[in-house]
């Protein structure tokens, strides 16, 4: 047993004897009328509703550390969730018993304060709420990489030369490796290795990119080559140059996209079994250049 799980063992026991003495010594204060009956219900319905959060949170937090090897670390997740879950549904029906409040009378006595509280509470509420669709949906699980977009869905164009002449457009949104399903947010590593946290309510509404479950990448990559190069045998050099790179499940497509005032944009497309599009794209540009430099100099040499 590792380190860890040891501590988080000593602390879901010391939790649970620290609010059984707690709750020993209120009674003990009300048997000697130090405190009256009415403090006493609200203490120990405060122990009980924050040893039932700790407990709980604890006891996901070792289930997940424990459990991850012979169940994975999606399914440990899930778990950890509902586990989670479990216990605010707990804390809130052991309150409702020790205020002596029946769920009926709770509900029909909700008046202004359930709907001034319902207001309040309601972007908490969705994120619950979403988290339970995501794990009921499994639109992704921990350890896919995704590519989060907003929900307005839009595309970004650029605008700084020469990038304006182009049709290309760029995907806002973040793309990671999900670390964990919580009942409230999805954490994200990014490629750029920092952590974000998405509220779960985002999730539910937002474009999905699974990268992860398909290997497979179309990547095209825009190469500039003057106008006084001979098209055809341009394109046919490129082609030549890249028709053994590795890892390539299709043959490369070369054609003409667009032509500016003094250069012909080459759009260079290959279909290749990766999750990464730059290591990809960077190997075609080192291939064409290699391709395109001869052709280059017999041109400067006329």
């Amino acid at each position: 047993m590792a380190v860890n799980e040891r501590r988080i063992i000593a602390g879901i026991v010391t939790a649970i004897v620290v609010v059984v003495l707690m709750a020993g010594a209120v009674y003990a204060l009300s048997v000697f009328n130090i405190l009256k009956p009415d403090y006493v219900v609200y203490i120990e319905a405060a122990l009980w509703v924050i040893g039932t959060l700790v407990i709980t949170y604890l006891l996901s937090l070792l289930v997940k550390r424990r459990f991850s090897p012979l169940l994975g670390q999606d399914n440990v997740s899930s778990l950890s969730f509902i586990i989670r879950l479990v216990g605010y549904v707990l804390a809130f029906v052991g309150l409702l018993a020790f205020l002596k409040v029946g769920l009926g009378t709770a509900l029909a006595a909700g008046g202004f304060a359930g709907l001034v509280l319902g207001l309040a509470s309601q972007t908490v509420l969705s994120n619950v709420f979403g988290g339970l669709m995501i794990l009921a949906s499994r639109p992704y699980r921990v350890g896919d990489r995704i590519t989060v977009s907003t929900w307005q869905f839009g595309l970004s164009f650029p605008t700084y030369p020469p990038k304006y002449f182009s049709n290309d457009y760029l995907i806002p949104g973040y793309t990671g490796y999900v670390k964990d399903i919580s009942l409230l947010y999805t954490a994200i590593l990014t490629d750029e290795l920092v952590e974000v946290k998405i509220p779960n309510n985002i999730m539910v509404q937002a474009a999905l990119f699974v990268h992860s479950k398909e290997e497979r990448r179309r990547v095209r990559t825009r190469y500039e080559v003057p106008k006084s190069l001979d098209p055809d045998e341009a394109i046919e050099k490129v082609e030549e140059s890249l028709k053994d790179m590795e890892g390539l499940l299709e043959k490369p497509s070369v054609k003409i996209l667009e032509a500016t005032q003094s250069t012909l944009v080459l759009g260079i497309d290959v279909v290749s079994r990766t999750i990464y599009e730059e290591p990809v794209r960077s190997e075609v540009i080192k291939r064409v250049t290699r391709a395109i430099s001869p052709l280059l100099n017999v041109d400067k040499g006329k």
